[in-house]
């Protein structure tokens, strides 16, 4: 833990009885808050409207707005300590944030900020003013002078000067105009509640939203689309407009029932999506449905959860000398977007909003409860992002078979050649303890927590645009068609010519995939494991048909060739994972090539258990594959049948996943018609 970080001895004791998981009391917080804005205090300009912090490039956003970045960010965090304590903390925060937000928006000044326009890095940050000055408006905004008062105003109301980017964007001038809404000054209500209805389009089920147009689901949903719709009513949204009000506070309840699964024993949440270098902003829309009143999870389990993620980045090293750094555990640039600042990671602000809350607040003195991990074993079919999602108690990790996310713009065919394809979406598995490799060379080679097809040169097809099939009960399928992630012209490449099909079935730790291919050129199937990473090489252990990698704290992750399979072994990567500088990661070849069709099952194990090769074969009893029928029994006594079929491939060429084949198909699955489970 960061030596600024460092509990002080006048911090009271850690209350065992309220905290028996993670130790952490709200005071934890507050202090860990109060080191964080005391870190950036150093690097701030003369009067605070700009900070330039060190660790990183400047984004493609330009200096000025990571200046801007900086002071939004941390004055987020500023706002959330302010209001828990009523006004009250360390080092005169109020007036140092009144003074920077006097100087950046006078016009002119040496730290004045850049102008908003709808589509511009300022329009996010605008958001975490309007916010913060809302939450803190006894100590901040009633204090100022009117001339900056008007300043601050003229500056926000720019937010509404054209549309925004069609995602989670179209939030922020909301959160403008409820803020400007709640001190008198004139506002746009229109295309506020014409960006809060888009949003709207962007909903799906299950308290789920896409983050724009196709399936972008990731981290964005809760501490993005659900925090920001939360405090939209906390701004005034609820009296408002009471019906929205209500199914704002629906859609959140309903997400946080999936969302406390995907979260680890030691704390550590999921690690798929972009921008994860915000880390523990995974809390934020637990504290939002708390804030909202709006919650499945008991007030001790929201701490819990919430309290295990700070936990989780502050033991392994998420702050250096008082700043968060660009990475996920450590600092690792190659996480970072293009529109990363060195001041990105201060969205991590999100996951203090718990500290709104007052300290009598059963979220902070009910005893904290186990999380769904602790709890026992569960899989949980998560329908809408496609998401099989599987934890052990033994191990307390859990990880997710992908077969919904993918990230890719929703483009017609013969569009532009731009495409998704991004190792935080496309592959086949995530989990809370392993991260995809990232770099050119890992890039191109996209074996880890992947399926794929390699050319006679070695070269792998790419899943970039993920046609989701089903997601019911242990189990979850989707294909992808590796030449649609090229559109050349107005033709479309043949996409029905090659294709990849997959099923996953959850068994605990351990992952059944049968894979039925297709392709009409030289093309081999190659299957790959989690990438395990540390400080030292995992070790490497290879047979006939299988390979398992093993991490010095006893992480494996292995893979076992059951049909269809020839050779197995690993790749390994330097300098190109989030949890370590040297990663492995299992894989399996096909035997022979594809050819008109082929169908392949192996068993994937990942987690802290042994995981022996001959324990892994014998937990399937028999296997037996007759087509695209696939039988397999279990050495508990289950049995499973799976009955592949593919998506109609003219359907999926003429534009939808949600049409034809794949509607049959999802529908067998409702039935019990494709997977079947016989007990005994």
């Amino acid at each position: 833990m960061d030596r600024a970080l460092a509990w002080p001895a006048s911090l009271p004791p850690d209350d065992r009885e309220r905290a028996p998981y993670t130790g952490f009391a709200r005071a934890h917080w507050e202090h860990v808050a109060d080191a964080l804005l005391a870190g950036v205090r150093r690097f701030a300009s003369p009067r605070g409207a700009l900070l330039a912090l060190p660790g990183g490039p400047t984004s493609m956003n330009g200096a000025r707005s990571d200046g801007l970045e900086g002071f939004a960010r941390t004055f987020l965090l500023a706002a959330f300590r302010l209001r828990g304590a009523d006004g009250r903390a360390p080092g005169d925060l109020a007036a140092r944030c009144a003074d920077g937000l006097a100087a950046g928006t006078e016009p002119g000044h040496d730290e004045s900020w850049p102008a908003i326009t709808p589509t511009s890095q300022p329009m996010v940050e605008a958001a975490s003013i309007a916010l913060a000055l809302f939450e803190t408006r006894p100590w901040i905004w009633d204090a100022l002078p009117d001339a900056v008062r008007q300043r601050t105003v003229a500056w926000l109301s720019t937010s509404f000067t054209g549309p925004a980017h069609p995602n989670n964007w179209l939030l922020f001038p909301v959160v403008v105009d409820a803020f400007l809404a709640s001190v008198g000054a004139p506002h746009r209500p229109d295309l506020a509640e014409r960006n809060l209805a888009l949003v709207d389009a962007m909903y799906r089920r299950d308290g789920w939203y896409s983050d724009g147009p196709g399936r972008h689901y990731d981290h964005y949903v809760g501490w993005a689309i659900h925090f920001y719709t939360v405090w939209w009513l906390r701004m005034g949204g609820a009296a408002r407009d009471p019906a929205r009000a209500a199914r704002t506070r629906a859609r959140i309840r309903r997400f946080l029932e999936d969302f406390e699964h995907l979260f680890a024993a030691d704390g550590a949440p999921l690690h798929q999506g972009r921008s994860l270098i915000y880390r523990f902003a995974a809390a934020a829309p637990l504290w939002a449905g708390a804030i909202a009143g709006a919650t499945p999870l008991a007030p001790g389990a929201t701490r819990r959860i919430a309290s295990g993620a700070l936990r989780h980045f502050l033991a392994h090293g998420a702050i250096e000398d008082g700043l968060l750094t660009m990475g996920w555990h450590r600092a690792f640039p190659a996480m970072a977007q293009r529109y990363s600042g060195p001041a990105s990671p201060y969205w991590a602000s999100k996951g203090f909003a718990g500290l709104v809350l007052p300290s009598a607040h059963p979220v902070w003195t009910d005893v904290e409860a186990p999380l769904a991990v602790e709890r026992g074993d569960f899989c949980r079919a998560l329908s809408e992002p496609g998401w099989l999602v599987r934890g052990t108690r033994a191990d307390g990790v859990v990880r997710v078979a992908n077969h919904g996310s993918d990230h890719f713009p929703a483009i017609p065919l013969g569009a532009s050649a731009a495409h998704g394809d991004d190792p935080f979406y496309r592959k086949l598995g995530y989990a809370t303890h392993a991260g995809p490799c990232l770099g050119a060379e890992a890039d191109a080679a996209d074996c880890d927590a992947q399926v794929s097809l390699l050319d006679e040169a070695g070269v792998a097809s790419r899943r970039a645009r993920i046609h989701p099939i089903a997601c019911a009960d242990r189990f979850a399928a989707s294909c992808f068609f590796p030449g649609e992630r090229h559109v050349i012209g107005t033709q479309p490449f043949p996409l029905w010519l090659e294709r990849v099909e997959t099923v996953s079935i959850a068994r605990g730790a351990l992952e059944v995939r049968i894979h039925h291919a297709m392709a009409y050129r030289p093309r081999r199937l190659r299957d790959g494991g989690y990438a395990l990473a540390g400080d030292a090489a995992p070790a490497v252990e290879r047979g006939p048909g299988w390979c398992a990698v093993r991490r010095a704290d006893g992480l494996v992750s292995a893979v076992v060739g059951l049909h269809g399979f020839g050779a197995a072994d690993a790749v390994r990567f330097e300098d190109a994972n989030a949890f370590g500088r040297l990663a492995a990661a299992p894989f399996l070849l096909g035997a022979d090539l594809v050819g008109p069709e082929a169908v392949y099952v192996s068993l994937h194990a990942f987690g802290a258990q042994p995981f022996e090769p001959d324990a892994l074969r014998a937990e399937v009893r028999a296997l037996r594959v007759r087509g695209r029928l696939v039988e397999l029994a279990f050495a508990d006594g289950e049995r499973c049948l799976v009955q592949l079929v593919a998506a109609d491939a003219i359907d999926v060429a003429l534009g939808g996943v949600r049409v034809a084949g794949a509607v049959r198909f999802a529908r067998l699955a409702a039935d019990g018609a494709l997977f079947v489970r016989l007990d005994g």
